[in-house]
């Protein structure tokens, strides 16, 4: 671990003096004065008292800020504005970096899935992780769904009752006919992108995009920000951490990816409604019943029992409603 987390992670205990640090980290007084002034420049305000180095009140929106105190092995790099997120992502992980979320205020030439347009104005949360899993790619879909649900989680930590259309839309509202069929308006949405060869993933990218403390005329009217739904603005450094956090409690090791399936289900509105999911081989119309790995949507239709590995989804009306 380098100094500078190291300190970020003391620092989350209480005050820490600077030369029993450096006697922990077996490095220089030097090394740790480099390393808070470093801090206080990304706008991390470390402050020197009597008992030690204290970290700031209010830590704030920037790499230092999310790293202060996070239970996940990943590093942050962030940006007040950046083209896409999930570009600079693809490029430190191709350069071979592992454990790297590239993290920015705002975007300027993001996108969703299908190459669709994404709305990513400053405000909100804008985060691309940089993973090098030891899975083959067939599993590669469940880092998708791991992301989906560790968006929800913190949404929900944040005080809002998100739910997941499939295969990782994250939505607030539940009627059919919101949003055109969507099931609710969309707060965030995810897009993975990865590289691999046929036995395993070289890397892999799972990008979010959360409409967190976004203005509400800035976006799209079928979609929703988090500070709207609570009726204030949301800790961004906070929700940033806990979704980093429990992504990896679900990725870290293949026995903890047995947990996202379960998982997702807990969180998925789609489970039990009529659906029709239109595929490259034509739409699929019946009841979702189930998700099945990589990520498949178990659809009873008519003609039997359907399994739709890659689709866009619509919530139907159901005949009671």
């Amino acid at each position: 671990m380098d100094t500078r987390r190291a300190l970020l992670d003391a620092l989350a205990a209480g005050p820490v003096a600077g030369p029993a640090l450096a006697d922990d980290l077996d490095v220089s007084r030097a090394a740790v004065w480099k390393a808070v002034e470093s801090l206080r420049e990304e706008g991390f305000a470390v402050e020197s008292t009597p008992d030690g180095y204290v970290a700031p009140e209010a830590p704030g929106y920037s790499a230092a800020g999310i790293e202060f105190g996070l239970d996940a092995p990943y590093e942050v790099e962030y940006h007040d504005r950046i083209g896409s997120t999930n570009e600079r992502a693809r490029e430190l992980a191709a350069a071979g970096a592992d454990g790297i979320a590239v993290v920015a205020d705002e975007q300027t030439g993001s996108r969703g899935r299908l190459d669709r347009e994404w709305v990513a104005p400053s405000g909100g949360v804008w985060l691309s992780l940089a993973v090098r899993p030891d899975v083959p790619p067939a599993r590669a879909p469940l880092f998708t769904l791991a992301a989906a649900v560790a968006t929800a989680e913190a949404c929900r930590d944040a005080g809002v009752d998100a739910h997941i259309k499939w295969p990782n839309d994250v939505l607030v509202g539940h009627a059919a006919s919101e949003a055109g069929g969507r099931g609710g308006r969309k707060v965030a949405g995810i897009l993975t992108e990865m590289e691999g060869e046929a036995d395993r993933v070289s890397w892999l990218v799972a990008g979010v995009g959360v409409n967190a403390n976004v203005a509400t005329d800035a976006l799209p009217a079928d979609a929703a920000a988090l500070a709207a739904e609570v009726g204030e603005p949301i800790d961004r450094r906070r929700f940033a951490a806990t979704l980093l956090e429990r992504f990896a409690a679900l990725t870290e090791t293949p026995d903890r990816m047995d947990r996202i399936l379960p998982a997702w289900r807990e969180f998925a509105s789609t489970l039990g409604r009529r659906v029709r999911v239109d595929t490259p081989s034509g739409p699929v119309t019946g009841t979702a019943v189930d998700v099945e790995a990589p990520g498949a949507l178990v659809v009873e239709t008519a003609e039997g029992t359907r399994r739709v590995h890659a689709g866009d989804c619509e919530h139907l009306r159901d005949a009671g409603d």
